[in-house]
């Protein structure tokens, strides 16, 4: 069995131990690396807090089968040391909870069905989310937008919910192009049991059906909200096109503001009790008012993410892994830092800031200078 084989069921064990989103247990990987995190778990060998994330579940092994399972199914997980996996737009989790903003953790891994690469389908994505109770005026913008977007070469993320979200599915299905589905339950469990067909038609046309919980676990009102910040941190931007005073869109919209990211917000009828949330969004500064494709994509593209606005080439540190990313983003142009200084503000362990400063100067994405560590001049350039 190779090392990432190996890595591979050590994520699976560990996501199958430890209710999501986990920080502590999230962290503890960071630090300690897959394979012996799991060990210490399956041990009871580890820190009291990731004990707490895992003590009820740290006797289930079902990792291999869950591997077997997500194969049958034509399901993969993709983990951090895979050359897929969307480090830089998951990077904004990691900022929230060094922010310390609850909840922030990134998944471990993702369970994911569908021929397409995460990280391609994660270059330009906005979310478009909403209602499951919509009215038709909601259905119908909802499914217009996200024609748009798939006419912009943008994949449309949602959460397959009825409603918004599912007219947002199928209108990028309509426009031929990608759109991916973030569950709050196992990629298996055929829910809603109304879009089980929808949710096949995406993983054959070119989307994904993404989910961080293992084959079999049923959904959740509270798995639902925790897969929200997932929805906001994998997109540049996300529109509101209904919701209520209280509802699962405002709490998407509500994250993807706290992560950086573009929000906005379609107004509709002043008697529609499914426009009240984004009324509300919009007055309370919350959310941009937009009505059009065009409003969207001139919104979301001022973060220099979407066609015709961004680079056709990749960022070159788009390669990096995980750690490599938070070191590299800890660097400043200028003043050089000491290792102790990027090991303390990446959170990532002092030996491994040594190891990856020396990886990331033969790549020339750093450079040693009199004060210590800086980013490469011969890199500024081209991010």
């Amino acid at each position: 069995m190779s090392g990432l084989d190996e890595e591979r069921l050590a994520r699976a064990y560990l996501l199958r131990v430890a209710e999501p989103p986990a920080p502590a247990l999230h962290a503890f990987v960071a630090e300690q690396g897959p394979l012996a995190a799991a060990k210490a778990v399956r041990a009871d060998h580890c820190p009291p807090r990731v004990r707490d994330e895992t003590a009820a579940r740290r006797d289930v092994e079902r990792a291999e089968d869950d591997l077997a399972v997500a194969d049958r199914l034509g399901a993969r997980l993709v983990i951090p040391e895979d050359d897929e996996w969307p480090a830089w737009p998951l990077l904004c989790l990691d900022q929230a909870g060094r922010r310390g903003v609850q909840g922030m953790a990134q998944p471990l891994a993702l369970w994911v069905r569908g021929d397409a690469r995460l990280d391609t389908v994660t270059e330009a994505a906005i979310a478009v989310v909403g209602s499951r109770a919509a009215t038709g005026y909601g259905e119908h913008v909802g499914g217009e937008l996200a024609y748009g977007l798939a006419g912009h070469e943008i994949s449309v993320f949602s959460g397959a919910a009825y409603g918004i979200d599912g007219a947002a599915h199928r209108g990028a299905l309509a426009g031929s192009g990608v759109t991916v589905a973030l569950l709050g339950c196992g990629v298996d469990a055929g829910y809603p049991a109304g879009h089980v067909a929808l949710l096949n038609k995406i993983a054959e046309r070119g989307g994904l059906v993404v989910s961080e919980y293992p084959p079999g676990t049923s959904p959740a009102r509270h798995r639902f909200l925790v897969r929200n910040r997932l929805i906001a941190a994998l997109s540049q931007g996300t529109v509101v096109v209904e919701a209520g005073r209280r509802s699962g869109a405002r709490n998407t919209a509500t994250t993807a503001g706290v992560l950086g990211k573009v929000v906005m917000a379609v107004p509709g009828p002043v008697t529609s009790a499914m426009s009240i949330g984004c009324h509300e969004l919009i007055q309370e500064s919350g959310a941009t008012l937009v009505t059009s494709i065009d409003d969207v994509i001139a919104q979301a593209g001022k973060l220099g993410a979407l066609p015709g606005e961004r680079a056709s080439a990749r960022r070159p540190t788009d390669r990096l892994g995980p750690d490599a990313l938070r070191v590299h983003e800890a660097l400043d142009r200028g003043q050089g830092k000491s290792a102790e200084e990027i090991a303390a503000e990446s959170g990532v362990p002092l030996v491994r800031v040594r190891a990856l400063l020396s990886a990331l100067e033969i790549d020339e994405f750093a450079q040693r200078c009199d004060n210590g560590w800086k980013r490469s001049a011969a890199r500024r350039g081209r991010r």
